[in-house]
């Protein structure tokens, strides 16, 4: 088998490796032929699978594994109930058995949906994942959390249902889509925030803006590294997992609210800003912070500023919010590097004037 830099997901006998590196793909291929699974249910994004999906498919006709292909629209088109349950009919006309697997393939948004179907599949079905983005190699596709978008908001309706493997290989990452790659630059920073203080500070010095950097590698698995212990810790996010939504309250309304003309990372980026700015106003930390985040995030070309957001609209989505616990808005904010906690009870006006601060 393929040998790959792993991290591993402690979850007891539901524990599993990310592989992260180049030829990642061909050693999780390898994974999947080790298994007694008769059929493989590709489930893609269609744009990535015309870049990657022959050469997936040869890789499993060449381990012995017969496959489908289920197509997703691209990006957030992708992640509704309507395209799941036809997805999951496509799969059931194909004789799928419950020994049976699916893999993922794509963004944040097809490993996502990918997850979904298997959680939902014969009541839940093994799955594999082979995330194509940044952001689906450093976030979405590590840590079991499954789900779509309904008209109130952003993964709304989901699952938790943990990958048998996952495999991050940074070949994928040359095909990338430069706003996409920045867009996952967002999810790098954020987690070195949460969780690797000294990461943040590499990437300040030098931060990789496209996947030719060196070191790009060994970032992504610092943060697969971060995300794994946390997910190991809590998995359903009843504690400490809660703070890889720093940035994500106001991130995912605002969003919402754009028609998800923005991309993901983008929101993140504008919530992470949004966060730092509440935090400095709620004493919680020095405002030198906020613009060390400001300088790494605009250096990498992502928004930090938009004049166009609507506060009152933004507000109203975060009502909606699946973080909202007891009819109360949750906010992850932070005393500093490797600092975030969740607050409730935040002064009166605190998430407006943030919104405001992004719209100077």
């Amino acid at each position: 088998m393929t040998r790959i830099p792993a991290v591993r997901v402690e979850l007891g006998e539901r524990s599993y490796d990310v592989l992260a590196g180049e030829g990642a793909a061909d050693a999780l291929l390898d994974h999947v032929a080790s298994t007694d699974a008769g059929r493989i249910a590709v489930v893609a994004a269609g744009n990535v699978f015309d870049i990657h999906g022959e050469a997936v498919i040869a890789g499993l006709d060449r381990r012995g594994k017969r496959s489908t292909v289920h197509r997703l629209p691209p990006g957030e088109q992708g992640k509704s109930l309507p395209v799941v349950g036809g997805i999951i009919d496509e799969i059931l006309s194909e004789d799928f058995e419950r020994r049976d697997l699916v893999l993922g393939l794509g963004g944040g948004a097809a490993t996502d949906v990918a997850g979904f179907v298997a959680s939902l599949l014969l009541r839940g079905v093994r799955w594999v994942v082979l995330p194509t983005s940044l952001l689906g190699q450093v976030d979405a596709a590590v840590g079991g959390k499954t789900g779509v978008n309904v008209r109130r908001g952003k993964n709304l309706v989901g699952t938790f249902h943990q990958p048998r493997a996952v495999g991050c290989d940074t070949g994928f990452l040359a095909t990338l889509p430069a706003r996409e790659f920045r867009a996952g630059m967002a999810e790098v920073v954020k987690t070195a925030w949460i969780g690797d203080p000294s990461l943040f500070e590499a990437l300040e010095r030098d931060p990789p803006k496209d996947a030719s950097h060196p070191r790009l590698p060994e970032t992504i698995r610092r943060c697969i590294a971060v995300k794994a212990d946390i997910v190991s810790q809590d998995e359903r996010e009843a504690g400490r997992r809660a703070s890889l939504n720093f940035g994500h309250t106001l991130g995912h309304a605002i969003e919402t609210e754009s028609g998800m003309s923005y991309l993901h990372g983008e929101c993140v980026s504008l919530g992470m800003v949004a966060a730092l700015h509440i935090s400095v106003e709620t004493g919680r930390c020095e405002a030198s912070l906020l613009e060390r985040l400001l300088a790494l995030l605009e250096d990498l070309g992502l928004p930090v500023r938009d004049p166009s957001l609507d506060t009152d609209a933004i507000l109203a989505r975060t009502r909606a919010d699946k973080k909202r616990r007891e009819g109360g808005d949750r906010y992850q904010l932070t005393r500093g590097l490797g600092f975030v906690s969740v607050a409730r009870d935040l002064p009166a006006g605190a998430p407006r004037a943030a919104i405001e601060f992004l719209r100077r």
